[in-house]
């Protein structure tokens, strides 16, 4: 018996070391600097705002302090989005440099070298992540020292051991640029990648091709489940340009009006689908132009 324990002792310490060789990454030796002016900080916020708020914006206290993040499974454990507050107590952007934030973004791995799953935007241009560096150091009401703190994350066996086994980088690409205004297709897809539409909007968070997101499963169809207000399960829509399934009915009217007011033509959208008002109706229209093109599947999602 003495054997016996000693034997699944033995097995569980090896596989903390599994995990935690598989979770943790070399980071950034790299001393970037972000360039700040008016105009990067505004469009910063709005790509703050449009990326980011949807997991770290706290709609009660109306700062990024962080919200529970209650579509983990119990199972793995529980996890709370970061506070990105100024706070020297419970903020992380304080303990960042830039370079180790603008290389959080495009690998995903923190300056600890734990890989952060659901950070990371590969594709994203260099411009827009100085332009978000340059509003997280900014002093904007939202942004000011909080220390309150929503819960601290942590991770069960389970989940330490499913992460390890998911955990996969992207590779730094350094020199990315944001397609031109006027290529309103080309636009479109880089912000349904980098907003993240196609993150809630294809089959499971669990199945993500964050370097080519078009071969993620279930691209664009709908089908991921959410938990909304009261604990209801949400269903996210099919947002390909499928007629009788999909929004290829939707006008390009219609399809704004969805996504920055929170009103399909029959009915009032729900949590966690955010009023994206801070993208301008030019970016909208181009994820719509977008949308347009990507091929039509029938899926019927059900909404309560």
């Amino acid at each position: 018996m003495k054997y016996k324990s000693l034997a699944a002792t033995s097995l569980i310490m090896a596989v903390i070391v599994i995990i935690s060789c598989k979770t943790h990454f070399e980071t950034t030796k790299g001393d970037y600097k972000a360039s700040a002016s008016p105009a990067r900080f505004e469009h910063g916020k709005n790509m703050v705002f449009s990326v980011c708020a949807g997991c770290h914006y706290n709609h009660g206290v109306k700062k990024f302090i962080g919200n529970p993040i209650n579509d983990v499974p119990g199972i793995a454990g529980k996890v709370y989005s970061a506070n990105l507050t100024h706070s020297k107590t419970n903020g992380i952007t304080s303990k960042y440099s830039d370079a180790q934030l603008k290389y959080l973004l495009k690998t995903g791995i923190s300056k600890d070298g734990r890989f952060m799953a659901y950070m990371l935007r590969p594709n994203m241009a260099d411009e827009d992540i100085n332009d978000i560096i340059v509003f997280l150091r900014s002093n904007d009401p939202a942004l000011s020292a909080a220390d309150t703190t929503v819960g601290l994350t942590h991770y069960s066996l389970i989940g330490k051991t499913y992460l390890g086994f998911k955990a996969d980088p992207a590779p730094y690409k350094d020199g990315l640029k944001r397609p031109s205004e006027n290529d309103a297709i080309a636009l479109g897809r880089y912000l349904v990648d980098n907003v993240g539409c196609y993150h809630c909007h294809s089959k499971s968070l669990k199945s993500l091709n964050s370097i080519n997101p078009e071969q993620t499963k279930g691209y664009l169809a709908g089908g991921a489940t959410f938990k909304g207000g009261q604990g209801m399960e949400i269903a996210a829509s099919n947002i390909t340009p499928d007629k009788n399934s999909g929004i290829g009915n939707y006008t390009r009217e219609d399809f704004r009006k969805a996504v920055k007011d929170g009103l399909a033509p029959h009915r009032k959208l729900k949590p966690p689908m955010e009023k994206f008002e801070y993208l301008s109706d030019k970016e909208v229209d181009a994820i719509y132009a977008y949308l347009m093109t990507v091929p039509a599947k029938y899926h019927v999602v059900k909404h309560l």
